[in-house]
């Protein structure tokens, strides 16, 4: 269906700012604001004034194409925009419904699922892995559903760090995320012995979705869909099919060596979908944490569970709970993730005692999203109160 002229007429009314930078001898024309039609409008003015103007100067400074922000108060979803251009070469503006790769965003809607099927003594958290997911050998040692779900497994990683690592750049598709996933790493030996060391990996995930899909007795991403999205109010989002046709889906961008933004370079992600193979909207993660903060998807305790940071053996608090980062910032305690992969950058974060949250995504490689998320998430909480308990 095609827009009508009034339609784009009404849509570019709503110019908040107009950029200029010249990138690869192609004009960017950036950043201003398209505010959902969804949206509440509850947000502040000075607050938004602030949030437009930020993110403006972020995009202008570091040259992204586009980015989707939108901001939780008082545990609801007060305000979203899409600023600059989803897609520079057919002009398509960036909104709070744009479509964006989260990349690591999708380790906490896995953790979220799994955490369900422990709230609901379907899957026990300690037993090992392979009682769930039988096609991930067992190793030297045991290795349980909590220490995949805190990066404790001593599960690899990706093998490189360059686009020429077949897996950091996978271009084969997989129709099934769980048996093209495992089939990378299950042989591999582990790094270190489950529980004793920190190490981050997407692979490891991929069990984690293994284990959902045994303790469920479904598919993993048909789980998801009806027992995370679906009760989270998430209804735009979903897996990242390179071959599908889907609806405002951005286009994917990264910077060359001269530091001109070009195409991405080509992703399959079918083989980590658990991991890193979600696709959805700033409007759609905001929703998912008003569920979390209002324990629409789980329980405060388990949801409680998940936003504690482990500890390794010694003891030792590695600043990550079950699919979820946990910090401080000037003090404040903040959950949340950040994701980046070809043509993305993301990040998600939530106040739990201030009852609020931040999304901002871009469809910008290494575009640095958690920096900007955290000079928003300042200004929400300028004027913040802590509840009372």
């Amino acid at each position: 269906m095609h827009s009508t002229p009034s339609k784009w007429n009404r849509c570019f009314s709503l110019m908040k700012h107009r950029l200029f930078i010249a990138a690869s001898g192609l004009t960017l024309w950036f950043a201003f604001a398209v505010p959902s039609p969804a949206q509440t409008g509850k947000l502040a003015p000075e607050k938004k004034a602030q949030i437009e103007a930020a993110t403006a100067k972020f995009m202008a400074a570091n040259s992204i194409p586009g980015v989707s922000v939108a901001i939780v108060e008082n545990s609801e979803y007060e305000w979203s925009a899409g600023f600059g251009m989803a897609d520079l070469e057919n002009f398509v503006p960036a909104t709070s419904q744009t479509l964006y790769r989260l990349a690591s965003i999708s380790k906490p809607i896995t953790a979220t699922a799994a955490m369900l099927l422990w709230q609901q003594g379907k899957l026990d958290l300690d037993a090992p892995v392979q009682k769930y997911c039988p096609a991930f050998p067992a190793k030297d040692a045991p290795i349980t559903t909590r220490q995949v779900l805190g990066h404790l497994s001593g599960i690899r990683h990706y093998k490189g760090d360059s686009q020429d690592d077949p897996e950091l750049g996978n271009t084969q598709h997989f129709e099934n995320p769980i048996e093209g996933g495992l089939q990378f790493f299950k042989g591999d030996p582990l790094l270190d012995k489950p529980g004793t060391s920190f190490h981050y990996t997407t692979h490891g995930f991929t069990v984690a979705g293994c284990a959902v899909e045994g303790a469920s007795v479904a598919k993993y991403v048909n789980y998801v869909e009806e027992n995370v999205l679906r009760p989270g109010g998430m209804a735009h989002t979903r897996t990242d099919d390179r071959y599908a046709v889907i609806p405002y889906r951005t286009r994917f961008y990264q910077k060359d060596k001269t530091g001109a933004v070009v195409n991405a370079d080509f992703l399959d992600s079918s083989y980590k979908i658990p991991g890193g193979g979600w696709l959805s909207s700033a409007e759609d993660l905001a929703k998912f944490e008003v569920a979390l903060l209002k324990d629409r998807i789980v329980q405060r305790s388990t949801r409680d569970l998940m936003w504690t940071s482990l500890k390794t053996a010694d003891g030792k608090k590695t600043g990550y709970g079950l699919g979820w980062g946990v910090g401080k910032d000037a003090g404040v305690l903040t959950i949340g993730h950040s994701g980046g992969q070809q043509g993305t950058s993301t990040d998600i974060v939530i106040a739990p005692e201030h009852l609020c949250g931040v999304v901002v995504l871009m469809n910008l490689e290494k575009g640095n999203a958690a920096d900007l998320a955290a000079e928003l998430m300042r200004i929400i909480l300028a004027t913040a109160s802590t509840p009372p308990k």
